[in-house]
């Protein structure tokens, strides 16, 4: 499992770091995977709740007892058991591979800044389209640029710790 793991990690390095080059002379190479394994990931949750959404729930309610969940929702939270997994795989192991923080604690950091970012994205959702008057399209782009920077630099700061120094390092 461990062979696994490290294949999986080095392979995804490979590929996202191919690409680094026409980025080099503006973006730093940990900014880059951050892009480039966020994208995937937010691609790969879409995927997810279409597929959940038109093909598993079949655009019916799904009654749990005496819930009844509409179906994109339904779908939102299958896509989301999938790819809050696979998005702390690549942040830990691609991203962010020199943080010393214990695993656990980042993942509970990183569950944190995304349900802050889950939260501001309806924030921002509903003030640009109902309070601003704006369209959907253009108000989803600006709430993800605001959401992208925020989740960032939280998880650079907080979640996985590398944007500060360690004791050790400011001592030399």
């Amino acid at each position: 499992m461990m062979r696994l793991h490290i294949f999986v990690k080095e392979t995804i390095l490979k590929v996202v770091d191919f690409f680094y080059p026409p980025f080099k002379k503006f973006l730093p190479v940990q900014t880059f995977r951050y892009a480039a394994c966020g994208g995937a990931n937010m691609l790969f949750d879409i995927c997810l709740f279409t597929i959940s959404y038109n093909f598993i729930y079949q655009k019916q309610n799904v009654h749990i007892g005496a819930f009844t969940i509409s179906p994109y929702i339904a779908a939102f939270l299958t896509a989301f058991c999938i790819s809050f997994p696979t998005g702390f795989y690549l942040s830990r192991y691609v991203v962010f591979q020199q943080s010393s923080i214990r695993g656990r604690i980042q993942l509970l950091r990183y569950f944190m800044v995304v349900m802050v970012c889950f939260l501001l994205n309806y924030i921002f959702l509903k003030l640009f389209v109902e309070y601003f008057g704006w369209y959907p399209t253009p108000s989803k782009i600006v709430t993800t640029v605001i959401v992208v920077v925020f989740s960032f630099i939280s998880q650079t700061y907080f979640s996985f710790g590398t944007g500060r120094k360690t004791a050790v390092e400011q001592s030399s």
